[in-house]
């Protein structure tokens, strides 16, 4: 790789590490936030649904945009906007504003994140595009580890909004070497024209895909994410309410597990798929999922519920790559519309997750945990028929997954 690309690659990288430490470090605070506004588990599961949602709807949009008018100047509106949302979100003394600066972070987050994939695809060749997406996955892990401690760290300061001040600082930090250094990668001849139509999602392809060969694997990311997304959308909120811990407890709790997830997803999905395949993986990790839901709400003491978390975490951590794969080995229409349509399903679990686990933990703390091991069984015994191997297929199984398909 040349110099300049390395430059670029490296400016991108520390793109993604401050936007995501900023994203990991409020994590820790939002239940704090709530209830601190007099509202429970439904008001943070809709915060935190708010965002995967205005993501799944914009990242068409925001690529789209990208082909008309370069790279660069969506990619610094994406920092930019990211940074102050964060800064209205630690202004906000009303419940509403919570909400709209939470959707205001996903839309310009995926401004960010989009642009910053597809300034790899025009930068790099083939051969270097691998180590690219790589990179720029190592790095936006690094930020999702690194900011809850921190956040729970500055969060038990006694201030709840100093979290979202640094991260808007360091998101405008961030713009400086965008601003200076990157260049753009997009020339005006290669840009898509003014008539060419510019929307969000398709959510009628979406059905449509449901529908068609690849439909019981999307569902499956779909409905494994509902799953798994109960415990990512309400555990802060139970350590809370439940075990009594402060910002730097559910902080550290949630460094520990975003650590593992990168373990589980980054180096031990291909270990496993390579040698068991990607269908046993995916029903292994849906049934003892299922499982460690259980040991979750046995877990009391500190060091309990650290192993149980990073537990659940680790196991569940082979599901998304491992779905993805197997949706790459069996894809019928293009590559990149086979996992364009895997990550938007994938998208809508987390969009329901959270709605569902926040609505029902008002109910009983402990509806989302067991209700979430429910879903997964269910899904475990959906998998039993719709994961029956296609003919020819074995040698893929064998296969261990691409890289950047083992950090999605």
């Amino acid at each position: 790789m040349k110099t300049t690309s390395r430059r670029n690659l490296l400016i991108l990288s520390l793109t993604l590490v401050i936007v995501m430490l900023g994203f990991g470090m409020v994590v820790p605070i939002f239940p704090f936030y709530v209830q601190q506004l007099g509202a429970g588990g439904g008001a943070l599961g809709v915060l935190v649904a708010t965002a995967a949602l205005t993501e799944l709807l914009f990242g068409p949009f925001w690529g789209s945009v990208s082909d008309r008018v370069g790279r660069k100047p969506i990619l610094m509106i994406g920092v930019f906007g990211y940074g102050l949302s964060l800064l209205l979100f630690g202004l906000a003394t009303q419940l509403w504003m919570l909400f709209v600066t939470r959707a205001l972070s996903g839309v310009l987050s995926a401004a960010a994140l989009s642009t910053a994939m597809a300034y790899i695809g025009d930068s790099t060749t083939e051969k270097e595009r691998g180590g690219g997406m790589g990179a720029l996955g190592g790095a936006a892990g690094l930020g999702v580890i690194l900011g809850p401690g921190l956040g729970g760290w500055l969060g038990a300061g006694g201030s709840l909004s100093l979290p979202f001040f640094a991260g808007a600082a360091l998101s405008l930090i961030a713009l400086l070497p965008i601003a200076l250094f990157l260049p753009e990668t997009l020339p005006p001849e290669a840009r898509g024209r003014p008539s060419r139509k510019v929307g969000l999602v398709d959510v009628r392809g979406l059905w449509q895909a449901a529908r068609g060969p690849l439909g019981g694997l999307l569902l499956l990311a779909c409905l494994g994410t509902v799953g798994t997304s109960n415990f990512e959308a309400i555990f802060s909120l139970y350590a809370v309410q439940q075990l009594g811990y402060g910002p730097e407890q559910v902080g550290l709790v949630l460094t520990v597990v975003g650590g593992v997830a990168v373990i589980g997803r980054g180096l031990l999905t291909g270990l496993a798929t390579g040698r068991w395949g990607e269908p046993r993986v995916i029903q292994a990790a849906l049934l003892a999922g299922a499982v460690t839901f259980g040991l979750l709400l046995w877990a009391q003491s500190y060091a309990a519920v650290l192993f149980t978390s990073g537990l659940f975490v680790l196991i569940t951590a082979f599901f998304r790559p491992a779905v993805h794969s197997l949706t790459s080995q069996r894809a019928t229409v293009g590559q990149g519309a086979a996992m364009g349509l895997s990550n938007s399903f994938v998208s809508l679990g987390r969009v329901v997750g959270p709605l569902w686990a926040g609505a029902v933990f008002d109910l009983d703390p402990r509806l989302p945990y067991l209700s979430g091991a429910v879903i997964l069984v269910g899904v475990f015994l959906a998998s039993l028929a719709w994961l029956k191997p296609d003919k020819g297929e074995g040698q893929g199984l064998n296969q261990a997954p691409p890289a950047a398909l083992r950090r999605s």
